[in-house]
């Protein structure tokens, strides 16, 4: 936070290019306003044209220009980690209310990210509890959210005893393992068609399963079909509220997953969002969002998980939700403390908020200097009175500022 307080937010370089010019500008000017009093206009007048002068270099003092940006940055971010929104610098509290489109990752972002097993259907004449146990076995040394569903399952069930001979995970596909001499694959249809398994009269029931939402996996024993295990994800609350909300502020909203298209769909219909990358692999995330980025998109990637992390690195803004990895977090730009979709509208209200204030203290800023200076030069305005209205340009600059104490996100 202390680093996100003091760090320089890009729309500061304009208040710095400002000044450049403005201050030999204004050196000038002061200049110019002494010799033209003490030769012109009031020819020999050394204590007017001095007085004038000073006058001029005290009205165009830019103190307040150099207040408007970080002040305001310093109470957003407050401000922000006040909401359960953490900023690690001010450009990426400025780049939020350019996003054009967010990118939100299904498991464990728009879901809860704690799947649990609802079918198992048997395809070779063995039971459940028998295929529950070959699967949780195999899946036992696997990370991935669904693996674990099942390993969970079996061990409710108590048939996950045992370790797997052999075992080895395929990214993106499943893992295949050898339990109790059996030679297991858990899976992708792709999966099991680069070892020969047709699952082809089974399509039907998977498509069933899948239409209802549920996420599908092949299991095959020994090269031949054996089982379809059903695992299904739930969707947190406010989910659903958070895109439509992102919606109406004009955002295209993208979910990408692993998960086959209609699975994808599925989920998609229930939270109301429109566009789908569906069937990518954990390697190809960063490439979709730069795809979108190549578009002429600013995006947003939302994202929990270890695989998330190159694609929130690359995305315009990074949204790390705050339940999930390490990882994450450190390759975000924006960490959401409270796992709450509806922390992106936070965050890009927030932004917005800061950034209109900040334009507001610019123009504080430069308007006194701009109608004080001819005023000052004109010999109307003594030195003192250019003094105070300056320090009145720096307290109405950082009153400005402070009014952003007042900001709620209004989510819905």
């Amino acid at each position: 936070m202390e680093e996100a307080q003091g760090s320089k937010a890009p729309i500061q370089r304009f208040a710095d290019v400002v000044s450049g010019y403005f201050v030999p500008a204004v050196i000038t000017l002061a200049v110019l306003t002494f010799l033209v009093w003490y030769f012109v206009l009031d020819p020999g007048n050394f204590s007017r044209a001095l007085v004038n002068f000073t006058a001029v270099l005290v009205i165009a003092c830019p103190c307040a220009l150099g207040l408007a940006t970080p002040t305001s940055i310093m109470v957003g971010t407050g401000k922000g980690a006040e909401n359960g929104i953490l900023i690690k610098g001010a450009e990426h509290l400025e780049n939020a209310h350019r996003l054009t489109a967010i990118v939100l990752d299904k498991t464990g972002t728009i879901t809860k990210g704690e799947p649990a097993v609802t079918d198992i259907v048997s395809l070779n004449g063995q039971t459940e509890t028998q295929l529950l146990h070959l699967a949780a076995v195999a899946e036992k040394n696997s990370e991935h959210p669904l693996a674990q569903a099942i390993v969970r399952h079996g061990q409710a069930q108590g048939v996950a005893s045992g370790d797997a001979a052999e075992f080895a995970a395929i990214p993106g596909h499943g893992v295949r393992a050898q339990v109790d001499g059996k030679t297991v694959l858990v899976g992708t249809r792709k999966l099991m068609r680069e070892n020969g398994v047709d699952f082809a009269v089974s399509l039907s029931r998977v498509e069933a399963l899948e239409q209802q939402g549920k996420t599908v996996m092949l299991m095959a024993v020994d090269g031949k079909p054996a089982a379809l295990i059903a695992v299904a994800d739930t969707v947190k609350e406010h989910s659903a509220a958070a895109v439509a909300q992102l919606k109406k502020m004009g955002l295209e909203v993208w979910m990408i997953t692993g998960d086959n298209e209609r699975t994808a769909r599925a989920i998609a219909r229930e939270v109301g969002v429109d566009n789908i990358l569906a069937e990518v692999l954990p390697e190809h995330k960063a490439e979709k969002v730069q795809e979108l980025k190549q578009q002429g998109k600013v995006v947003g990637m939302v994202g929990d998980g270890i695989n998330d992390a190159p694609a929130l690195a690359i995305a315009d803004v990074g949204f790390a939700i705050g339940t999930g990895t390490d990882v994450a977090m450190e390759a975000a730009d924006i960490t959401l403390i409270r796992g709450d979709l509806r922390g992106i509208v936070a965050a890009i209200q927030l932004s917005k908020a800061t950034m209109r204030n900040i334009k507001q203290n610019l123009f504080w800023a430069l308007i006194y200097n701009l109608l004080g200076i001819p005023i000052a030069a004109a010999g109307f305005l003594s030195p003192v009175l250019a003094g105070a209205a300056m320090a009145f340009s720096s307290v109405s600059v950082v009153t400005n500022a402070l009014r952003l104490r007042r900001f709620r996100p209004q989510l819905s």
